[in-house]
């Protein structure tokens, strides 16, 4: 079953599965934040950093199971499975789209 995600967020998940970090450049605005494991990160080049990352040491793939509208933001469930203890897990995307691009995203 595939989910009827926005664009930008849509965009976003095959960026991760693609590992492809200059693509995130399409989904994320210029000064998008992204909090994720204890961090804040600020900024469209610092998410690309922050991403590469993440794929270098985890190895991962994520695969969104469910998308709802929550206080004007978007919520993904995603199972991410990869080289890190417990894998797979679910985990909560939650997105804030602002004129077409994602403006923050914080992963629980």
């Amino acid at each position: 079953m595939s989910l009827d995600l926005p664009k930008p967020i849509a965009v976003y998940f095959a960026a991760e599965n693609g590992h492809d970090r200059e693509i995130l450049a399409q989904c994320f605005a210029n000064d998008a934040i992204v909090r994720d494991e204890g961090r804040t990160i600020a900024g469209l080049a610092a998410i690309q950093e922050w991403k590469a990352e993440s794929k270098k040491k985890y190895q991962h793939t994520v695969e969104p199971l469910s998308c709802v509208q929550k206080e004007g933001k978007t919520v993904v469930v995603a199972r991410v499975a990869g080289k890190f203890s417990g894998s797979p897990v679910d985990l909560q995307f939650v997105f804030s789209v602002k004129d077409g691009k994602i403006a923050a995203l914080e992963i629980n």
